[in-house]
């Protein structure tokens, strides 16, 4: 049976949206970081005790500590809805984390402009 997608509605449909990593858990972001890279290769674009981010062919891969960071997978977007609760990060970067349906949460994450 073929389904049709709703109708595009809102701000975040509207926008180009595109997976830009995915966050897990672990004991030593270090220590998961350096496996990572050398099952499937990558690059190390930061670490530090509590978070470690690998850039791999396609996408980025965080590593967080149990209570500082959740679990998330996270799009990089334009732009925001006005009146949301942006974090700004250590590397620049904005965020706006939310819960979908089902209990999963999701970031949307804007980079700094390149000047």
């Amino acid at each position: 049976m073929e389904r049709t997608p709703p109708p595009r509605q809102n701000k975040l449909q509207r926008m180009q949206t595109r997976l830009d990593h995915i966050a897990l858990i672990v004991d030593n972001p270090q220590e998961a970081a350096d496996w990572y890279m050398n099952q499937f290769g990558g690059s190390l674009l930061y670490c530090d005790e509590t978070w470690a981010f690998v850039q791999l062919d396609n996408i980025k891969l965080a590593f967080v500590m149990k209570g500082l960071h959740p679990a998330h997978f996270a799009f990089k977007v334009g732009d925001f809805d006005e009146g949301e609760t942006i974090k700004e990060h250590r590397d620049n970067t904005l965020s706006v984390y939310k819960k979908d349906p089902w209990g999963n949460i999701y970031e949307l994450i804007k980079y700094p402009e390149k000047t």
